[in-house]
């Protein structure tokens, strides 16, 4: 199902045994476009604290009371390893909360191999690390394809053939939580008028400069088909608007 990430802040998570918060914020991984981590506000339960869950956790969506049912007991939040919401996410804090959890490293996953061959690839790899006295800080690195969500909600969006707004939202597929679509706020070049952008049609993204380039024209976006964030994308909404690039861009 298609969800809106502007619609998911603010859902209640609730735990087997009650509600530990609510959702603040997302990470995701910008190679894969998928989303990793939910960031959980637990408020004056947990005060001063933010907690990563991995949708690897999540067992229910529940769009009519706003809630997201998660595998785990109010204890195990409580106990887990809280971040820091100033400092990036390193490599070394997804570790600890993977193991703290049981959930499997993300990361590692390579399905051209077996998992004995995967075992070995890492502990390979880890005595490399080790023999080169750069684990310890290689683990602590920031990872650099974990962003905010939060974060790339401001960037600008630019065409081929000039500027056309900026982020104002992320379309999940949360059947498998990566990005569908980037919806666009194009108010100051096109106003009355909102778009969606296929994750397909992505160009080169610029983390340090903070800006998005997308394969299409600006007459190609004035166009497509309207988007109503009001209301649920249907498949017809987007078979319509996947038809009119391919018959722009076959024209």
């Amino acid at each position: 199902m298609l969800q809106s990430v502007n619609d998911l802040k603010g859902y209640a998570i609730v735990a087997t045994d009650g509600e530990i918060g609510s959702i603040e914020e997302f990470y995701f991984d910008d190679e894969k476009l998928t989303v990793r981590y939910l960031v959980a506000n637990t408020g004056n339960w947990l005060t001063g604290r933010q907690n990563l869950i991995s949708p690897f956790a999540v067992t229910h969506l529940d769009h009519d009371t706003r809630k997201i049912r998660v595998a785990l007991t109010k204890e195990q939040v409580e106990n887990s390893p809280g971040i820091d919401k100033h400092l990036p996410v390193s490599r070394q804090m997804e570790r600890i909360v993977s193991d703290y959890y049981g959930h499997s490293y993300y990361w590692e996953f390579r399905p051209d191999l077996t998992a004995a061959q995967l075992t070995e690839a890492n502990a390979t790899a880890a005595m490399v690390k080790s023999a080169n006295g750069t684990g310890a800080a290689a683990a602590a690195t920031p990872d650099v394809h974990l962003r905010s969500m939060q974060e790339v909600a401001t960037y600008n969006i630019a065409a081929i053939d000039g500027a056309i707004g900026k982020v104002e939202d992320f379309i999940l597929e949360t059947d498998d939580w990566t990005i569908r679509y980037l919806a666009v706020d194009t108010t100051k070049w096109l106003p009355g008028k909102q778009v969606l952008i296929s994750t397909l049609w992505l160009g080169q993204i610029n983390w340090s400069k903070g800006t998005v380039d997308i394969n299409l024209t600006r007459g190609q976006i004035k166009d497509s088909p309207d988007y109503d964030k009001v209301k649920q994308i249907s498949r017809e909404y987007e078979t319509r608007l996947h038809h009119h690039y391919r018959d722009r861009n076959s024209g």
